[in-house]
């Protein structure tokens, strides 16, 4: 369920920023800017969900997930295939974010 939520809080994020940016840079009507807002206040919804009690750890962790997701957009949406550099950074990303999350705590 983690996972899942981190997904969807990070699709919402990206989503949005990416419909204001088409708003904004590529000239598309004002109603990108007000579903990628209304997808922006879905991103801070959805990640209240987690079930971790430190808001400072979710974010940080989260911060690695949308690392690994902007660069799937970027691959998907924009049409930009990521080189291995790409890869190898995301990757690191995420054995941050599995640190933060699962090490073992007291």
């Amino acid at each position: 369920m983690t996972i899942l939520i981190f997904l969807l809080a990070g699709l919402a994020e990206i989503g949005g920023g990416y419909l204001i940016w088409q708003w904004l840079r590529e000239g598309k009507s004002y109603y990108w800017g007000i579903f990628g807002g209304i997808s922006l206040v879905l991103y801070g919804i959805i990640a209240t969900f987690q079930t971790f009690m430190s808001f400072g750890r979710v974010y940080a962790a989260y911060g690695g997930i949308f690392i690994v997701l902007s660069v799937l957009w970027g691959w998907g949406i924009d049409r930009k295939t990521p080189d291995i550099y790409d890869w190898i950074g995301a990757g690191i990303c995420l054995v941050g974010v599995g640190v933060m999350l699962f090490a073992p705590r007291q």
